[in-house]
């Protein structure tokens, strides 16, 4: 079996960030709040088969990876783990070698951030960064996520007082979701539904069964069926399928990606059957809602979201 061509990034779908030395040098530095701790680069790699990054001298930033699906695996004094869906990492600053990567024949899906400051060698002492290396599982962070998304939009507007200050100050609330979680890594049975909404967000490229989610969540597949539709209104199957077409929206909004790329990454191999489910649910076709949407770019992905009838 061929294995993927190893690069840092260039995934389909990717999302990537790097703040400007000139930026960080004449904006960051200089300001006495903002420079304790700071976004360095942010990024979301999907399904991310080759990715490898060696970094021979270490890394000056923090790394928080968070994987959503998929494998990948990473390395501390020459030790390595293997991260899985659900699970995050914070690599601390360092001067010795560093390495992670994808699974090479499930590579993992991850929403990542590097973050550094005058204060960063001090946050890692009072928080324990570091201190344990190994992976850390985490009930699916939907906040962390939604933080994420909120410090991606500060930086890709540009680069004023304004946004750098919104995207920073974000950043220790989003790390406060990872570190101290609303929810134990235990499964409750309150917490099933959510459960399996993540487990549905890890596999949106993939097809699903009743059956395999109820595995999932250790419920029979009358009981879990039952449960979902109580607590969100409709079966499990028809959630999944809003689920890829919300992914399917952002991918059309925000990215130059063909309709059949667009489909595959949301878990359809056939791009006809794709488009009409697609207009089924949303009263447009793919390309019709693209170009629907083109005019709206200014109002963000939550405006290019809303219903279109």
């Amino acid at each position: 079996m061929m294995t993927s061509e190893k690069k840092r990034d260039g995934f389909i779908g990717e999302k990537l960030l790097s703040l400007p030395a000139m930026v960080r040098r004449n904006m960051i530095l200089p300001d006495p709040v903002l420079s304790r701790l700071f976004v360095a680069e942010i990024g979301y790699f999907p399904k991310a088969a080759g990715h490898y990054r060696r970094r021979r001298e270490g890394c000056a930033d923090n790394i928080l990876i968070y994987c959503v699906g998929g494998k990948g695996w990473y390395t501390v004094r020459d030790k390595r783990f293997t991260v899985g869906p659900n699970e995050f990492v914070i690599l601390p600053a360092t001067r010795d070698f560093l390495s992670y990567g994808a699974d090479e024949k499930d590579p993992w899906t991850i929403y990542w951030i590097h973050f550094s400051g005058g204060d960063v060698e001090m946050f890692n002492q009072r928080f324990g960064i570091g201190s344990s290396p190994e992976p850390r599982p985490i009930m699916f962070n939907e906040k962390g996520l939604q933080l994420w998304d909120t410090i991606y939009r500060h930086l890709e507007t540009g680069y004023t007082n304004e946004t750098l200050a919104g995207a920073n100050l974000c950043l220790y609330h989003l790390i406060a979701t990872f570190l101290f979680p609303a929810n134990t890594p235990k499964v409750k049975k309150d917490n099933v539904i959510d459960d399996a909404i993540g487990y549905m967000r890890g596999k949106l490229d993939k097809t699903l069964t009743v059956k395999e989610l109820a595995h999932a969540c250790g419920l029979s597949g009358s009981h879990f069926s039952h449960l979902f539709h109580k607590t969100t209104g409709m079966p499990p199957l028809e959630y999944f399928i809003r689920l890829k077409l919300e992914r399917a929206c952002i991918f059309l909004f925000d990215s130059d990606l063909k309709i059949k790329e667009i489909a595959c990454q949301v878990g359809y191999d056939d791009p006809y059957y794709f488009s009409r489910l697609f207009k089924k649910h949303m009263h447009l076709s793919p390309h019709q809602y693209r170009n629907n949407q083109a005019g709206r770019r200014s109002l963000g992905v939550a405006a290019a979201l809303a219903p279109v009838v």
